[in-house]
């Protein structure tokens, strides 16, 4: 018989389990029905529940937009969901799922995103990532992408692993963006226990083409689905908590976010692929790059080819716009 390693049992279990979620088995992790995990933020008969709770649907009218939040705060996790978005013409539609503790700490809150950015007919949904510690909302620390499917014809898994070190944001168990704490951000790398939100609202004002298309309500009601709605980590008392309480949950948290070689390759090809914004190269926004920033040659090369003017520090021209011909799906399948 194996003898368990010395940290004792139920640790050895625990990282048995974030193990083999890493290695493409999050099935294992255990599905939450609404009322075993979530409340009601807003938007009334907007959120509706099918399937015994396991699902959720969320709507956005001419009354309101809805959503939902967790009922524990966490201090580090694996908090994930699958998520169907609407289709047809979405422009300023915005769909977010997202971890924040603003209603508890208004004037330094943390907060890591999920963000869903609708579009006119013909036009795909984009994707977008960001970060904020400590209140530190001056410096955006965005990532938009395209995605190699359409988000609005079946489910797909959205997840946000969160440690005491780095975050990594996943798209059908691939990581899609990792994001380390560094010793010159300070603060800034979330560290406060957060809820988990789901919400849908109108973002007419910024979300597509910076508020030139805006939403439609012809097209209303928009729908968003989620299922498959899991919370992974430990929960705690957001003003009287011990990150010491979080001891176990934050040793397999480590051990879970080491990303394999495999993975590795198709968070690179992803991003080569699909990222079209990065912060980081942002030369108009940063003359110089934050200080977590670890600058990769190839992606900013890449990224001033595809916008000079934001990424290269060029000039905007005016007349005849070229614009960039979409890869080919065959091409997207290969992540």
């Amino acid at each position: 018989m194996m003898k368990l390693p010395s940290m004792g049992s139920s640790l050895f279990l625990v990282l048995l389990l974030f193990s083999a979620f890493v290695s493409g088995f999050g099935k294992k992790l255990p599905i939450l029905s609404f009322d075993e995990g979530y409340s009601q933020l807003f938007g009334d008969d907007n959120l509706v529940l099918h399937r015994d709770g396991k699902a959720v649907h969320l709507s956005l009218n001419e009354r309101t937009g809805s959503g939902f939040v967790s009922q524990d705060l966490y201090l580090h996790g694996y908090f994930s969901a699958s998520i169907k978005l609407p289709a047809d013409y979405t422009a300023g539609v915005v769909v977010a799922f997202y971890m924040s503790n603003g209603d508890i700490f208004e004037k330094n809150h943390d907060e890591i995103d999920f963000e869903f950015l609708g579009n006119i007919r013909g036009k795909d949904w984009r994707i977008q990532t960001n970060i904020y510690g400590n209140g530190s909302t001056s410096v955006g620390r965005e990532e938009r992408y395209n995605l190699w499917f359409d988000p609005a014809d079946d489910f797909h898994q959205y997840s946000i692993l969160w440690t005491d070190s780095q975050i990594i944001f996943y798209i059908d168990n691939i990581p899609i963006r990792e994001f380390k704490r560094t010793a010159a951000m300070g603060g800034d790398f979330p560290s406060k226990p957060m809820s988990l939100y789901a919400t849908i609202w109108d973002g007419s004002d910024w979300a597509t083409n910076g508020g030139k298309y805006r939403v439609n309500y012809k097209y209303a009601p928009y729908v968003a689905e989620f299922s498959d709605l899991t919370l992974h980590g430990c929960a705690v008392d957001p003003i009287e908590f011990s990150s010491k309480k979080c001891d176990t949950t934050s040793r397999s948290l480590e051990l879970s976010a080491t990303i394999t070689p495999s993975q590795r390759s198709k968070m690179d090809s992803f991003r080569r692929k699909h990222m079209t914004y990065a912060y980081c190269y942002d030369q108009n926004r940063y003359k110089v790059p934050p200080m977590e920033c670890v600058i990769n040659p190839k992606e900013a090369e890449r990224l001033k080819k595809f916008d000079p003017v934001t990424f290269g520090g060029g000039r905007r021209h005016h007349g005849k716009r070229h614009h960039r011909s979409r890869a080919s799906q065959s091409e997207a399948d290969t992540i």
